[in-house]
């Protein structure tokens, strides 16, 4: 597989690349940890992107379009590449913070 499309939800903390958070780190795993479960319940994975991801394409519901192995920092790479179209990874901890990523193509 060349590419993949993705969604994501991500919260940064203070100290964490590029943020512009002030919030804990220990503050902003107990929030992707909530929202993970607001996910699991069956809420909308787009909705609370909108509400809560600190990347700006959380004005697009998370949606990161298309893109190929290696243009993600590697521990996202691993975690998108790994799953099935319409999967919602666990949380997944990069250097720009807490992810939720949901593989949509």
């Amino acid at each position: 597989m060349s590419s993949v499309q993705a969604s994501h939800i991500l919260l940064m903390y203070a100290g964490s690349m590029r943020s512009t958070a002030s919030r804990s780190q220990d503050d902003a795993k107990a929030q992707i940890a909530e929202i993970q479960g607001k996910i699991t319940a069956g809420e909308d994975f787009a909705v609370l992107a909108q509400a809560h991801s600190d990347c700006p394409s959380g004005q697009r519901g998370g949606d990161l379009g298309s893109f190929s192995r290696g243009q993600m920092v590697p521990e996202f790479d691993e975690a998108v590449f790994g799953m099935e179209v319409g999967a919602v990874s666990d949380v997944v901890e990069t250097p720009f913070g807490y992810h939720l990523i949901k593989r949509t193509a």
